[in-house]
């Protein structure tokens, strides 16, 4: 990400807008160093994913598959209508 130097000010309540500069984040961690505040941006997981970023060979058969496939190398393997159970849940 390329530097961006922006002056804000804060509202009568001690609030600041980012706009854009908030663009894909749920949230930021707050650090206090040195008189600086940084705000460290975070993206949220739900929490049913978790378990994908804890192991690193599940992830990393992830990627290799969303690599392969932007690249086009799939199969059309037909529909999998029939083994689908409309009472599982999501």
């Amino acid at each position: 990400m390329a530097t961006v130097k922006k002056i804000v000010r804060p509202d009568t309540k001690g609030r600041i807008t980012l706009g854009k500069l908030a663009e894909n984040v749920s949230s930021f961690e707050i650090i206090v160093e040195n008189g600086k505040i940084i705000l460290e941006p975070l993206i949220e997981i739900p929490a049913r994913e978790l378990w994908l970023y804890k192991n690193p060979e599940a992830l990393a058969s992830l990627e290799k598959g969303v690599s392969e496939a932007k690249a086009g190398k799939v199969k059309s393997r037909g529909s999998f209508a029939k083994y689908l159970n409309e009472d599982d849940p999501d």
